[in-house]
């Protein structure tokens, strides 16, 4: 099973450095970058996703976390 975890995290890492463009913007940040530019609209996305891959890696790693740990508990159950 922890190969099967891995494989899946190199897949997700992977596909989620093979997007070639996002928009993270929402429509009123989106006309207010464009007005300051090509460049500045450009830098303000990718900050806007940069910051959003640091609550997603959290959410993931504590997912992670309580997956192993039911698992180790569901394993105990059994195995008396």
């Amino acid at each position: 099973m922890k190969q099967f975890l891995n494989k899946i995290s190199i897949l997700v890492v992977m596909l989620a450095t093979l997007v070639l463009q996002a928009e993270a913007q929402c429509a009123i940040c989106t006309k207010t970058a464009m007005q300051m530019g090509e460049g500045p609209a450009k830098g303000l996305n990718a900050a806007i996703l940069y910051l959003m891959a640091i609550p997603l890696t959290i959410l993931f790693f504590i997912g992670y976390r309580w997956y192993r740990r039911e698992n180790a508990i569901r394993k105990k159950e059994q195995h008396p």
